[in-house]
């Protein structure tokens, strides 16, 4: 599974909304996406090499850098790409200087829960009514990867 990365740009909003739209029942707007681009804010995405398949963005700030968004495309999900993105956000982020990498992620979501804690993440909080759902509102499990702790 070979991908090659490249940094997210403004000019890359437009394809990587598609994306965007097509993983989340309630996603990201496309001003919030552009907010997210640049100054403190990190992101790659990557591509086989035919396809944009995925992408991350990160944010850092004080030696704690937090995911703010990481999505497959639909198709190509149960790949190991999930896994693949998760790992190279955790590569820069620590290349950033992070020594403690923030996430949330929706209590029903178990496979992102279990791709996360097998990248090391343990659960250290709730946000109850955090994630918007189809009926009313679902929690967020707050996670934390401590990298002082693993390599």
């Amino acid at each position: 599974m070979s991908l090659i990365y490249s940094n997210i740009e403004k000019s890359d909003t437009k394809h990587l909304m598609l994306i965007e739209n097509a993983c989340h029942s309630h996603p990201w707007s496309e001003q919030t996406f552009l907010s997210c681009i640049g100054g403190r804010y990190f992101g790659e995405y990557a591509n086989t090499s035919d396809e944009t398949i995925g992408f991350y963005i990160g944010e850092y700030v004080a030696q704690e850098a937090t995911l703010m968004d990481i999505c497959v495309h639909p198709e190509q999900q149960g790949k190991g790409y999930g896994k693949t993105l998760l790992v190279q956000f955790i590569r820069q982020a620590k290349t950033k200087g992070a020594e403690k990498i923030w996430l949330e992620v929706r209590a029903k979501n178990i496979s992102a829960q279990m791709l996360y804690i097998n990248q090391g993440f343990i659960e250290t909080g709730r946000r109850t009514g955090y994630y918007p759902s189809t009926i009313g509102y679902e929690d967020a499990i707050v996670m934390c990867l401590d990298c002082k702790n693993k390599n």
